[in-house]
């Protein structure tokens, strides 16, 4: 990735919806180019696809929270049992594998704390392979909407 595909992905974390003739006019390139580059960029995967940013609230989801979870026994297919089956829950937002004494943090955004107990108790105490679990509430988030490139070195 050089310095105008840096600027291309910027503008496209800031508005995915522009056209390519006004993408290309902010970077300062020909559309055709503009084109070509973008297309680059997703076959090679940088770009993985174009979504919505939706609040969480407005889909009845007011309350999330981090779920620390540990596992056993701790081998890889159940690693991926785990993280493929609990993924596919709609209270879960997503599944984190980790290092240090939890395994997985897993993302829910439930109704209320009501909800949350329900899935804590109803889905994840359930599953025969989660040994312990706990869960941090978040009281406010907030997220960075363009990713930039780090330096190398």
């Amino acid at each position: 990735m050089d310095e105008l595909d840096s600027e291309i992905i910027r503008h496209l974390q800031l508005d995915a919806r522009q056209t390519n003739r006004e993408l290309a006019r902010r970077v300062g390139i020909a559309p055709s180019t503009c084109l070509e580059r973008v297309r680059s960029l997703q076959q090679r995967g940088v770009i993985r696809g174009y979504h919505a940013a939706i609040d969480p609230a407005a889909l009845n989801r007011r309350v999330e929270a981090f779920i620390a979870t540990r596992v056993r026994p701790l081998s890889r297919a159940v690693i991926e049992a785990f993280r493929a089956q609990v993924v596919a829950y709609p209270e879960v937002l997503g599944v984190f594998v980790v290092a240090g004494d939890d395994d997985f943090l897993v993302h829910v955004a439930v109704r209320d704390l009501d909800h949350l107990h329900g899935f804590l108790i109803d889905r994840l105490s359930q599953r025969k392979e989660v040994v312990s679990f706990r869960s941090l509430v978040v009281y406010q988030s907030g997220r960075k909407e363009v990713l930039d490139r780090l330096p190398d070195a």
